[in-house]
């Protein structure tokens, strides 16, 4: 735990490296914010999130002893997991529960390259923007510039975890059972990959607007100088 905490403290050092230099007053967080700071604040707040939510997501039991996180069946399989419950199967459901979660617990690692080019390349009039609209709306704006290519790019990639995991074998036994049985007419397909690509993205989406309306509201989340500067000013 303590390797993985040094590698994703350093991730978020390279995220802010190739963003706009501070103009910082010397020794002093007095003064008016200037623009860069602004900019640069919100691309520090976002990236202050992603640590947090890659490390709490991308570990064992990160999704599967989650209350909020943990990925159970598709809904529409909740049918098919009552039926195979109360004919004695419960070992194989809880075999697919168990490794899909671990199957989103190491995929969701993969998304920190993508979430950094994403701050990377968002424009100083977008960061400032956002600094003065509040709530979640940095993250609301990363969601839709994002999300299209998390999902192109984490699909492979959590195809590939589940496979590994076995989510794919134990789920796809489970539709293979409901679907040979005599009283099932309507057949469930049993392809996993863009259900679970959806829940492990709207998790870090998730945890990232946590901690972005943490940093605004909650002065002891302000982590550094910048934040301290940037969101203790009224805009």
């Amino acid at each position: 735990m303590k390797k993985a905490l040094t590698i994703l403290a350093l991730f978020g050092t390279m995220v802010l490296s190739g963003c706009e230099t501070l103009q910082q007053a010397a020794g002093s967080l007095g003064g008016p914010v200037t623009e860069a700071e602004a900019g640069q604040g919100i691309k520090e707040a976002l990236s202050q999130g992603l640590v947090k939510s890659v490390l709490q997501l991308n570990s064992v039991d990160g999704f599967f002893k989650d209350a909020v996180y943990k990925i159970l069946l598709p809904p529409e399989a909740k049918k098919i997991e009552n039926t195979l419950r109360s004919l004695g199967m419960n070992s194989l459901v809880d075999k697919a529960i168990l490794s899909i979660n671990r199957g989103a617990e190491e995929a969701v690692g993969t998304a920190k390259p993508i979430f950094a080019d994403a701050i990377k390349s968002m424009t100083l009039q977008d960061a400032i923007g956002l600094i003065k609209n509040g709530d979640t709306s940095a993250t609301h704006f990363f969601r839709v510039k994002t999300t299209d290519k998390l999902v192109a790019a984490f699909t492979p990639i959590i195809q590939a975890s589940l496979n590994k995991a076995d989510a794919t074998k134990y789920y796809g036994d489970i539709i293979k059972t409901y679907n040979d049985l005599p009283t099932t007419f309507k057949k469930l397909n049993p392809d996993l990959t863009g259900y679970v690509t959806n829940r492990a993205t709207n998790a870090l989406f998730d945890l990232i607007g946590k901690e972005e309306v943490n940093i605004r509201t909650n002065f002891l989340a302000r982590t550094t100088d910048l934040l301290k500067k940037v969101f203790g000013t009224k805009w």
